[in-house]
C-alpha cells in the first residue's frame, strides 16, 4: 500500500469519528494537502503535509504511515507527526479558550422579579417617546 484516500486516512488516524465526517470536512475545505484544497479521493503518501481544521483548532501534520482501516489509538498516533509550530499554536489557543470568560459572565446574576419589572417599565417608556 503506497497511497490511501485522504478521507480514509483522516478516519484511520482518528482526526474524525466517522469516515463520512472526514469526507464532509474535506468537501467543506477544512482539509488541505500541500497547501491546496483537495477532494476526498485525493491520495496521500508518506511525507505529505496535511492541514486539518477541526473544532476551531488547526492541526498541521506530516504523514508518516498509511492505513485504510481504523485501529487502536496507539497505532493511529504513529500515522502522523505534528509540527512543533502547530502544537504550540494549538496549545496556545486551548489555553486562551480556557482562560477566556464564558459568554454572559459580565451580565451578573439573574435579574429579580423587581429588576425585570423596572426593565419593562423603561422599555415601555422608551417606546412611547419613540427612542
Amino acid at each position: 500500500m503506497e497511497t490511501v484516500r485522504i478521507d480514509k486516512w483522516l478516519w484511520a488516524a482518528r482526526f474524525f469519528k466517522t469516515r463520512s465526517a472526514a469526507t464532509e470536512a474535506v468537501l467543506g475545505g477544512r482539509v488541505h494537502v500541500g497547501g491546496l484544497r483537495v477532494k476526498p479521493a485525493r491520495d496521500v503518501r508518506p511525507g505529505d503535509r496535511v492541514e486539518v481544521t477541526r473544532d476551531g483548532l488547526r492541526w498541521i501534520v506530516v504523514v508518516r504511515g498509511l492505513a485504510d482501516r481504523r485501529g487502536p489509538a496507539s497505532v493511529a498516533a504513529t500515522l502522523y507527526e505534528e509540527t512543533p509550530e502547530s502544537r504550540e499554536a494549538r496549545e496556545r489557543a486551548t489555553l486562551e479558550r480556557r482562560l477566556a470568560r464564558p459568554p454572559g459572565a459580565d451580565l451578573g446574576a439573574r435579574p429579580t422579579k423587581q429588576d425585570r419589572r423596572r426593565l419593562e417599565a423603561l422599555r415601555r417608556g422608551a417606546r412611547r417617546t419613540g427612542a
